[in-house]
């Protein structure tokens, strides 16, 4: 005879709730993101909205993408983490081991709809001439857009920020995205790995997704809107292994009762 059947009925009734409840913890904290980043993984980017290059011409996003793409949000004149995301950014696809121009490009688009394409060609200019490798000019983007054109792009990537007066509270982060479009890896936090980047390119090229360590890193940690980081949440954690203890001691003492009925009979 097979187990669930011996188990009374309120028994796996209780089981059912038990396993519930964590699974709807793990899964409750996507729901309403309101400063962070909710992956929308294997989802296509509006291709055709409209951008502002730094030369002032008009693109759609189907213009500049065309390979693999490491995007990424932020806008010029951030007095916060975008500087340093740039930086890292800039310092990483200068060694990372691909070609760019030929197997990937980069494109960052600017979340503040007041920023002109003057403002995009000085940063342009600034991190293109950091490079010490070859890096051809048209292979880094900086777009500028209205806010329709922003919240479009923005909310397709799972990309949520908030104005706070003249600035912005938003999370840090690379998307990867395939030549067709679609979203394939979510690269979490300012600092990147050059081989992380590296294979998270070739999965965009692949048309792969890969959710497994960025989920891992988006439930261990929290994006703080005032410190403009992420930080590891000790009470989801803790919160999670509370739950698994209950659960672990139900079982024990469902099987120990399973045991004991077994033997008076």
């Amino acid at each position: 005879m097979s187990f669930h059947k011996k188990l009374p009925i309120s028994i796996l009734k209780y089981l059912a709730i038990i396993l519930i409840i964590p699974c709807g913890f793990l899964f409750s904290q996507d729901n309403h993101v309101e400063i962070g980043i909710d992956e929308k993984l294997g989802k296509y980017l509006p291709l055709e909205t409209l951008f502002t290059n730094s030369i002032g011409d008009e693109v759609t996003l189907n213009s500049v993408i065309d390979k693999p793409v490491l995007l990424a949000f932020v806008y010029y004149e951030c007095p916060g983490i975008c500087t340093n995301t740039l930086t890292e950014l800039a310092w990483v696809i200068d060694r990372v081991d691909l070609v760019p121009g030929k197997d990937f490009s980069v494109l960052t688009i600017s979340i503040d709809n007041d920023e002109t394409a003057e403002i995009a060609a000085i940063a342009k200019e600034n991190y293109l001439t950091s490079l010490q490798r070859d890096f051809p000019v048209d292979s880094w983007e900086f777009l500028v857009g209205d806010s329709a054109s922003v919240s479009k792009i923005t909310d397709a990537a799972g990309y949520y920020f908030k104005r706070y007066g003249d600035e912005y509270r938003h999370p840090g982060g690379l998307i990867t995205i395939s030549p067709e479009g679609k979203i394939s890896r979510y690269i979490f936090g300012s600092q990147f790995n050059q081989f992380d980047v590296k294979m998270a390119l070739l999965d965009a090229q692949a048309g792969k997704t890969s959710p497994t360590v960025a989920k891992m890193l988006q439930f261990c940690f929290s994006y703080d809107p005032e410190g403009q980081s992420y930080t590891l949440n000790i009470t989801r954690i803790i919160g999670s292994i509370m739950l698994l203890g209950v659960l672990v001691l139900f079982l024990v003492i469902a099987f120990k009762k399973k045991k004991t009925n077994l033997v008076k009979n």
